[in-house]
């Protein structure tokens, strides 16, 4: 106990008679010490005493599936200055494989009594998986913000990209080029963000009359190894254009591309989708759907603060509209495809 008094004070820079007085619930310490001592306690992994259980820490869990993805170590940085400045800390969760599971966080979370959880690319978006720990916020009454498209019926506020504009302006940019044969990359078929973007890309490729065949569409997972692998599979099928979901699976495409001894983008054309770090400066620049990562952190983090502070949050979708940039993974179409 000792021991336990002195680290946290020395952490928040106050006595040690002044934490006793905090986990005590003793008079004479102001509110803003109170609370620097209880967050103290809870970042250092100490229990509260018993007494003090039932209150929230200002700790807010950030749940992410990776970090090799640039989008969400921007997103995390976006995020966490955002709640910074509103006086929470944030707690990075990320998923490793064989490593700790979305489920057993959201578990350590609670122990940890957090005030709310943000979650980006998480399994809400997979169809096929089990929704059992977002079930079990809802039903602890825990303020939680997800992030892009989720699957039905979870009951929390989500902050999105939209998929239908953003395949809009890519298919309608492809076409511009003279491209007809446009291929589509996209994540596991469960996955929500996916399943919209292949509504849409049918139906733009059907107005405008090119070819729509489920052939030109394939699946994988989010890496550049995924992109490749799929996008090897097109070139067989006469695409001279691909939409991929992801700036790494383009990364992909393009790396395929080229594998095939084919030029990008004099000979095949490649959008992405993010806008992540450096994608101005591959080789060559990649073209991509800039997703609005700045506004949408931060409409997550403000949703998930007026939660915390007792307002009302309707669990509804708030959706975003993307941005086309144009560099230098396309170009026109050498010939037009036949049909």
């Amino acid at each position: 106990m000792t021991r336990r008094l002195a680290e946290v004070a020395r952490k928040v820079g106050v006595s040690e008679a002044t934490v006793s007085r905090v986990l005590n619930g003793r008079s004479g310490v102001s509110a803003s010490t109170r609370t620097a001592v209880l967050t103290a306690l809870d970042v250092m992994g100490y229990e509260r005493p018993t007494q003090l259980r039932g209150e929230r820490a200002r700790l807010v869990g950030l749940v992410l599936p990776e970090l090799q993805n640039p989008i969400f170590p921007a997103l995390a940085e976006i995020m966490g200055n955002a709640l910074a400045q509103q006086g929470f800390t944030p707690v990075l969760c990320t998923r490793t494989a064989g490593g700790v599971s979305e489920a057993e966080y959201v578990e350590l979370l609670l122990q940890q009594h957090v005030s709310g959880v943000v979650f980006a690319g998480g399994l809400y978006a997979q169809a096929d998986a089990v929704h059992t720990h977002y079930h079990r916020l809802v039903e602890r009454k825990i303020p939680t913000v997800l992030l892009n498209a989720a699957v039905e019926h979870l009951g929390l506020p989500q902050v999105s990209c939209d998929d239908v504009v953003a395949v809009e302006q890519a298919v309608s940019h492809l076409n511009s080029l003279g491209h007809e044969r446009i291929g589509l990359v996209l994540g596991p078929p469960d996955h929500v963000p996916s399943q919209r973007k292949l509504t849409t890309f049918q139906a733009c490729v059907a107005s405008l009359g090119l070819t729509a065949s489920a052939n030109l569409v394939e699946h994988g997972m989010f890496s550049i190894e995924g992109g490749h692998a799929a996008t090897a599979r097109l070139f067989a099928r006469g695409v001279t254009a691909v939409l991929c979901a992801s700036d790494l699976l383009a990364l992909g495409a393009v790396r395929a591309a080229r594998r095939q001894g084919l030029s990008v983008p004099s000979q095949f054309s490649v959008v992405g989708y993010d806008d992540s770090f450096l994608m101005n400066c591959t080789d060559p620049p990649l073209t991509t759907t800039r997703q609005p990562i700045e506004a949408m952190g931060r409409a997550a983090v403000e949703l998930l603060v007026k939660q915390i502070n007792g307002g009302s949050v309707t669990a509804e979708e708030l959706l975003f509209a993307p941005e086309l940039v144009v560099r230098g993974s396309t170009g026109r179409a050498l010939v037009t495809s036949a049909t």
